[in-house]
Order: structure tokens, then sequence, then C-alpha cells
């Protein structure tokens, strides 16, 4: 738990840490606070900058950017690796929300991941917590970066996170040359979260993508439990391609998938069509 003094004694630390001038980096996933993957990006990302990790207390996959309204949150002061940490009871979104407005952080960027499975394509991105914590930090005004790394086998996306097999030694170099160009050069003034695919096997450099429709080919498996009552898991292939240009295609190829993505969801094309569909009075 915090001491008496509270979370502010805690968070006083960080107004003195940056008197270095390094930019400042709050840190989150959907993972857990005590993913391999967040604390990979840690180590990639603390030698540029100061690095606040505030994030979900445990597995919060594919919540998308739900919101804890009816139950109360708690964030406890947790050390892992050696390093402070806030850890909080709720959502990715939960933890963006506690780290800007009730820890007063201000971040000159937003970093979530390293997901441990890829976030491609309309499908994903509308149910990652990974990107939906981006969303959220985003739509607040900090501008967010959102990192996944792409598995061989999907059934590692059900694995203790803690003890994920597969190194994140490549994917962390990305983490700190995506970041470090960003912090540099500025982030996309057209853009508002920046969606980074990392392939399993990197082929290649960067790609600037598109999403992609799908990625998945849903279906639904009927079961039944023990008393002959059905029950039933979604579940469906992963599609392997795309059309070219799209994240998809980019990791299909390799290449590591940058898609720039905007809060503003209107369909301004449709616009017109509307227009005429309402233009006679009821």
């Amino acid at each position: 738990m915090f001491p008496e003094t509270g979370i502010i004694g805690f968070y006083g630390l960080t107004r003195i840490f940056t008197e270095n001038m390094k930019p400042r980096i709050l840190l989150t996933n959907d993972d857990g606070i005590s993913s391999a993957g967040l604390w990979s990006a840690y180590q990639a990302l603390s030698p540029i900058a100061e690095v606040t990790v505030v994030a979900p207390a445990a597995q919060q996959s594919a919540v998308g950017r739900s919101i804890s309204i009816f139950e109360p949150i708690r964030a406890d002061e947790v050390s892992i690796n050696d390093v402070k940490a806030v850890s909080v009871s709720g959502k990715p979104t939960d933890a963006v929300i506690i780290g800007l407005f009730a820890l007063g952080i201000k971040p000159d960027l937003v970093v979530s991941g390293i997901n441990i499975g890829e976030n491609l394509s309309y499908e994903s991105i509308m149910t990652s917590g990974t990107v939906g914590a981006a969303l959220e930090a985003a739509n607040h005004g900090a501008k967010s970066i959102a990192f996944s790394l792409q598995v061989e086998n999907q059934g590692d996306k059900f694995e203790d996170p803690r003890f994920y097999r597969r190194s994140f030694d490549h994917a962390g170099e990305f983490v700190r040359d995506i970041c470090q160009r960003v912090l540099v050069q500025g982030f996309p003034p057209h853009a508002d979260v920046i969606n980074v695919n990392i392939p399993a096997v990197t082929r290649g450099g960067y790609e600037i993508t598109r999403l992609a429709p799908k990625l998945f080919r849903t279906g639904v498996e009927k079961r039944l439990d023990p008393r002959g009552r059905p029950y039933y898991w979604i579940n469906g292939p992963l599609l392997t391609d795309a059309e070219e240009g799209t994240d998809v295609h980019a990791i299909s190829r390799g290449l590591i998938s940058v898609t720039p993505i905007t809060l503003d969801c209107t369909a301004g094309s449709a616009r017109k069509e509307l227009e005429l569909l309402f233009a006679q009075p009821r």
C-alpha cells in the first residue's frame, strides 16, 4: 500500500527525476503489471526517458476501452525488478486515467505494451486492451503508441504473461527506436495513436500501413457441459494475409507494421447519402 503521505509522496520523486530533462513516458499494458513484455519495454525505454509504470494488476486482454464505473479502483505501489510501479485493480483504460488524473503524470508520450500477440485490423483494435489504453490516453490529449509482438503459436496468447518463453529483445530494440524517433521528430500531426506490430521473425524494416478489415475468420464451437447443457466458445482461424498495404500483409512479409490511427470514427464519405436520406421532412 502507499505510505501515509499517499501517492503524491512517491510521485513527487518523478519531478526530481525529470530535472535532467529526459522526456517522460507513461508505460502501461493489458497483459498485467507482471508481464514480461511490459518490463522488456521498460528496459528498452528507461535509457532514453523517465518511465513511470502504471498498469493493470492482472490480465486484461480483449477488454478494449471499457472503463470501471461500477466499482472502486485500487492503486497500489509495488516493486518489480527493483523498480517502483503502480498496480491498478482495473482495466488498461483505468490505469491510464489513474496515471494521468490521480497521479498527475504529464507524459510526453504514453506507451502501451509490449503485448503478447498481434493487434492487427479493424477487428483487433476495437477489442484490444493494448490499443484501448493508447486510445484512452489520446482521448485526453496524450500522444500514444501501442506495441504488439506477433506470436507464432496462437496458444501463447493464453499462457501466463509473466513467463512468456520467447525473447522480447528484438521487439525492445524497435520500441526504443520508434519512441526515440517520435520524441525527437514529433508525433504525426494528423494521428492520435500509432499502432505498431512487430513480427515474430523480422525480415525487413518498417512499413506504414492501413488497417486490414479482419484478422480472424470468426466461428462458434458448441459444446455440452456434464449436465447436457450447451455452452459456446468463440473461435476461428487466423487470416494469414490481406491486401497489399495493410497491417496484416506487412506482418505476413516479416515487416514491422506502423499504422496511424485517429479517434475520429466519423464516416465522412457517407455524409452526402445521409443528407439525401433525411432531406425530406418527417
